[in-house]
């Protein structure tokens, strides 16, 4: 899997998301491509801002030993998978904010590195290592890059 922390692979990440207009249809999925930027930051919203109340105990051990190997291992995600509710997107979106705020949420953490990642405490999957975190980021945005065809 390519390491998001490295520069050149943040680089052609956010080349893809260049490529993507507001008018960008998906493969396959039923969000717009505002809807689809706007999910993808809900990772990012969950490390940099205090938006998103963290899961009880409960769910967070059904998140640990259910969902988290799916999330943080490299295998491709299926297409059309469930999401957690916080993750869903039904109303309309900016899609030039949500992108402007994706960039800068992808370099943020690019500049922060591997190492500020490494034992940190995901929202809903606990102590992550960096190789985890890194797998999360990236497959997430690539998976969604690709259902709108960047």
């Amino acid at each position: 899997m390519k390491n998001i922390f490295k520069q050149e692979v943040t680089e052609e990440i956010i080349e893809r998301i260049n490529k993507l207009e507001n008018t960008t249809q998906p493969v396959w999925g039923k969000m717009t491509v505002g809807q689809m930027l706007a999910h993808c930051n809900v990772t990012y919203e969950m490390i940099y801002e205090n938006k998103h109340s963290k899961p009880s105990s409960f769910i967070k051990f059904i998140l640990k030993t259910f969902v988290k190997k799916t999330v943080v291992d490299e295998s491709p995600y299926k297409l059309n998978s469930r999401t957690a509710p916080q993750f869903l997107m039904t109303d309309p979106k900016d899609f030039l904010n949500e992108k402007q705020r994706l960039i800068s949420f992808i370099k943020k953490t690019q500049e922060k590195g591997e190492n500020f990642f490494d034992g940190k405490e995901s929202h809903s999957f606990g102590i992550l290592k960096k190789t985890e975190w890194n797998n999360m980021f990236y497959k997430h945005l690539d998976h969604h890059l690709s259902q709108f065809g960047v």
